[in-house]
């Protein structure tokens, strides 16, 4: 395996201890819903996007786009969408079930100090179509891709962040005032946490467990 010899200057290949830490960093990278509401470092939000923006998009198109919500009225709208989305899912639960979900924290929305709603452009002209004509759902792929990494990048640096999905997306649209043809992908929250664990809150309630991995490979 190339990673265990040692490597030379920047000739792409890592040595076993970074791919140590790596999967460290892949244990740690944790849906945050608990933060302290410090303010990020200087710069330290630029330096997380711009270390996503290396992600890799089909075509080199880079569909993602950024959209840092600070209006505290659209903040609000943004929390509101979320407590209605947050009670029809309660709808859908009942005895024990019901109890666990009603008493889960589902999103960090009143603590972190940065919300940032990442869209998909579905037809963005930079990379002029490659390799998304047979499969266009590729470019919500790479903004996905984007917010992974993101999500990592934020982590190594000690900052936490929580994806909230359960949102309507054409509220998150109305509060934003974006493009008619833009694409929800993620509406995340970012900041220190509150306490650090890598064991992943919905285990921790009892809510999922995560499962072995042989539960979801086949060989054909």
């Amino acid at each position: 395996m190339t990673a265990h010899r040692s490597p030379a200057p920047d000739d792409g290949v890592f040595d076993v201890g970074f791919a140590a830490e790596l999967d460290r960093l892949f244990r740690w990278r944790r849906d945050v819903r608990r933060f302290r509401t410090d303010p990020l470092a200087d710069g330290l939000l630029e330096e997380i996007i711009a270390s996503a923006e290396l992600s890799p998009s089909v075509g080199n198109s880079q569909p993602w786009r950024w959209v840092q919500v600070v209006s505290p009225e659209r903040r609000a709208a943004i929390r509101e969408a979320f407590g209605d989305a947050n009670a029809e899912a309660l709808e859908g639960y009942r005895g024990d079930r019901a109890r666990v979900y009603a008493g889960l924290k589902l999103s960090g929305l009143d603590d972190a100090p940065v919300h940032l709603a990442v869209f998909a452009h579905p037809d963005p002209g930079q990379g002029d179509g490659l390799g998304r004509r047979t499969m266009p759902e590729t470019v919500e792929y790479s903004v996905v891709m984007a917010v992974a990494s993101l999500w990592f990048a934020a982590r190594a640096r000690g900052i936490g962040v929580g994806w909230v999905s359960i949102i309507d997306p054409a509220r998150v649209h109305a509060a934003l005032d974006v493009p008619d043809d833009w694409r929800l992908v993620a509406y995340l929250c970012l900041g220190y946490p509150a306490a650090a664990s890598e064991v992943p809150e919905l285990e921790t309630v009892g809510w999922q467990a995560r499962t072995d991995a042989a539960r979801r490979r086949l060989t054909r």
